[in-house]
């Protein structure tokens, strides 16, 4: 993997990032190998995350946005407060250099800070790239959800990862 050579820039995401954000999500959707959706989303779509609970952070290589990462809360339920469901989402051309594991790991430090504890996701077990940048980001494999949806009528399997933080990974030590 080749690092980022470029000024790199991680920063809360603003509406005026909105339409490149939907533009990454949907080559993210059109590439199949990151998210169940298969229809296209616009600026619009993506406004509500701009008011959600957690970190909604974009990162700017030579001032062009290239990724974005989110945290969204994992249920309503009382009991999952401060459990946070993530996506991150890097442009094709930025894939590889690292980018998604900074993204990752200041999105983990952003939940952190916001009163998270716990950070969870699910990736398709085909998608080695993603997979590999959450285990270099500190996540950990917690175990694998068969035929968790049907992606053009087949099913694809997904791991189950997650980190702690704050009190939570404390207690581990």
């Amino acid at each position: 993997m080749a690092e980022v050579s470029a000024v790199v820039t991680i920063r809360a995401a603003a509406t005026s990032d909105l339409e490149v954000a939907a533009a990454i999500y949907n080559e993210g959707i059109e590439d199949r190998v990151a998210t169940f959706e298969t229809t296209p989303r616009t600026a619009s779509d993506l406004e509500a995350w701009l008011q959600e609970e957690g970190p909604f952070l974009v990162a700017e290589l030579d001032g062009a946005v290239a990724g974005f990462a989110r945290v969204a809360p994992y249920s309503d339920r009382c009991v999952y407060e401060g459990v946070g469901e993530h996506a991150v989402y890097v442009a094709r051309i930025s894939r590889g250099t690292g980018l998604g594991i900074q993204l990752l790991r200041e999105m983990t430090a952003a939940a952190e800070t916001a009163g998270f504890y716990k950070l969870t996701t699910r990736v398709f077990t085909d998608n080695e790239a993603s997979l590999a940048a959450h285990y270099r980001a500190g996540f950990e494999r917690v175990g694998v959800q068969r035929r968790h949806g049907k992606l053009e009528g087949e099913w694809k399997d997904c791991v189950l990862i997650e980190i702690l933080l704050g009190e939570a990974k404390e207690a581990d030590q």
